[in-house]
């Protein structure tokens, strides 16, 4: 269970008080998939759920959920990525926060 857990590389792990299943959160799909592959829990019939959306604050995500067994073990192991990349500080901004930094 150790090197399982240790190739996923997660945000958060939580035991479930059934004391057979955990939560697994990674940082991005990318990040979920690839852990299923390395651990070999990559099968075709897992039960898998994929959806986009957008937050209220209208930023669009892309979210995954996969539902793997092992060895008697249930994982609920789900990422969240955001879509839309933040733009870029204005060059006024980054000005203004570099004479901030240098005046302390």
């Amino acid at each position: 269970m150790a090197e399982l857990l240790l190739l996923a590389d997660p945000t958060s792990i939580r035991f479930h008080s059934n004391g057979t299943s955990l939560a697994v959160e990674f940082a991005s799909v990318a990040a979920l998939t690839s852990w299923l592959d390395s651990a070999g829990l990559n099968d075709p019939d897992m039960l898998t759920a994929e959806h986009t959306d957008t937050t209220d604050d209208g930023r669009a995500y892309r979210r995954m959920n996969a539902y793997p067994t092992w060895h008697g073990w249930e994982f609920y192991a789900s990422a969240t990525e955001y879509t839309d990349p933040a733009p870029p500080l204005d060059p006024s901004t980054v000005d203004r926060l570099a004479a901030l930094a240098v005046a302390r």
